[in-house]
């Protein structure tokens, strides 16, 4: 192992080293996400993996999980992002043995001095006193309840839940002062703790998001190495679901080309578990997590790595990342749009929008829409925002329906967009007869 100054040699890992020494650091990381180790970004020292010729890379041990238990003086994270529906988190551990290539959380490492790479996988701290640091802070008169976010940023059932059992002792605390709180998941560990969330769900105090990724045992292999699988999450959601749980079903993260296709697998796969919710978000690659995925795409993915990079690049105005207010979850492309287009369709009964439009909303399960606002604008395609025309807006719709408005006269071309919650469709004139989006 070589120790060089940053300043002389950047590197964010093995990518720029011998062939024998990536041969062997892919195969110490055997059953991990991560490709590499770089050292992280406020390190002034960056160290790489050298083969000195000696065969000496063959005597490092394979990496192996270690938790080193950390005593936090605050357990409540707070927020103020207009992006997430929560203002306050928990996370009783930090880094993630799931080891999900995308995870968003992986530069959090970084401020305790670890690699975000596989250290992020393999070097683990246990917040011991979240528990009772909850309880403190849940006591404190000038507290004011909110719904509190369970996992937002490493997975509160990741496989060291089993021997802490941390999350299942916060639940205990959250349930004693009826606390409302949202769990989100990939882990099918959520159920051992059916007695708890059964008996908040009666008093409509929780819900569970469970993410699945893909179907394909393979590629959830390849990019969430020691998550449930697929088949197992689905269980979970069945399990929780009969139990009177809300449960949500998350196809987060979209990938262009990678997992976009089996949206509509994924929705109607939950759906018939008896899940009724569903979200996305579109991948995020913040700080490290754009070279670690690249790396591990080229490696996984080597056909298809330039078209996926490309695609992303795209949803994203050019860049590999946008970390804006508004658009960091969703992009700002049409491309970025085309997850919504799956859940909410067009189809026009007129033909050039001469009389009324009419719209029937489908969708592979039933879904309730709080609201839905039809937008109108002349010109080029419109950003995100709902600039243009209000034509109709209506509240509380139970979709599969069927709505009809008079458009207003327009100059050619024009765009309507379709705002139901956080989905967006987008429909280009001329139109053909019958259109069904996605």
């Amino acid at each position: 192992m070589v120790t060089v100054h940053k300043q002389i040699r950047p590197s964010l890992g093995f990518e720029n080293e011998t062939t024998e020494a990536v041969r062997l650091a892919t195969k110490l990381a055997r059953g991990r996400g991560a490709r590499s180790n770089g050292s992280g970004r406020y390190e002034a020292l960056s160290r790489h993996l050298i083969d000195d010729g000696w065969e000496s890379l063959e005597e490092l041990p394979p990496f192996k999980t270690t938790v080193i238990a950390e005593q936090p003086k605050t357990i409540l994270t707070r927020n103020s992002s207009p992006d997430i529906s929560f203002d306050r988190s928990i996370n009783p551990y930090r880094g993630c043995e799931h080891g999900c290539i995308y995870c968003y959380a992986r530069p959090t490492h970084a401020y305790m001095g670890l690699s975000p790479g596989l250290d992020f996988e393999t070097k683990l701290f246990a917040k011991l006193n979240a528990p009772e640091l909850l309880r403190n802070e849940l006591s404190d008169p000038a507290y004011l309840p909110q719904t509190i976010a369970l996992g937002a940023n490493t997975d509160p059932y990741q496989p060291i839940e089993r021997q802490y059992r941390l999350t299942r002792q916060i639940l205990e605390v959250l349930a004693e002062f009826n606390h409302p709180v949202g769990i989100v998941t990939k882990s099918a560990l959520v159920v051992r703790d059916l007695d708890i969330l059964q008996e908040m769900a009666k008093k409509q105090l929780v819900k569970v998001a469970v993410s699945v990724t893909t179907l394909d045992p393979r590629l959830a292999r390849a990019m969430e190495p020691r998550a449930a699988t697929p088949g197992k999450r689905l269980e979970a959601l069945g399990l929780l679901a009969a139990a009177g749980v809300p449960t949500t079903v998350m196809v987060a993260p979209i990938i262009p080309a990678l997992n976009d296709s089996e949206i509509e697998k994924i929705l109607g796969a939950a759906h018939a578990v008896g899940t009724r919710e569903a979200g996305y978000v579109l991948l995020r690659l913040p700080l490290e997590v754009k070279s670690i995925f690249s790396e591990w795409l080229n490696a996984a993915q080597p056909d298809r790595a330039a078209h996926v990079l490309s695609l992303i690049r795209q949803t994203r105005d050019g860049k590999a990342n946008d970390a804006t207010f508004g658009r960091r979850m969703t992009g700002t492309a049409v491309l970025a749009e085309v997850p919504g287009r799956t859940v909410v369709a067009y189809d026009l009964r007129r033909s050039r929008l001469r009389g009324p439009l009419v719209i029937s909303l489908t969708s592979v399960a039933p879904v309730h829409v709080r609201r839905l606002v039809l937008i109108a604008r002349s010109g080029p395609l419109p950003q995100r925002s709902a600039d243009g025309e209000t034509v109709m807006s209506w509240d509380d719709l139970e979709v599969p329906a069927r709505l009809a408005t008079v458009m207003p006269r327009l100059p050619r071309p024009f765009w309507l967009r379709c705002f139901a919650e956080d989905i967006t469709i987008e429909l280009r004139d001329p139109p053909v007869r019958q259109l069904k989006v996605g």
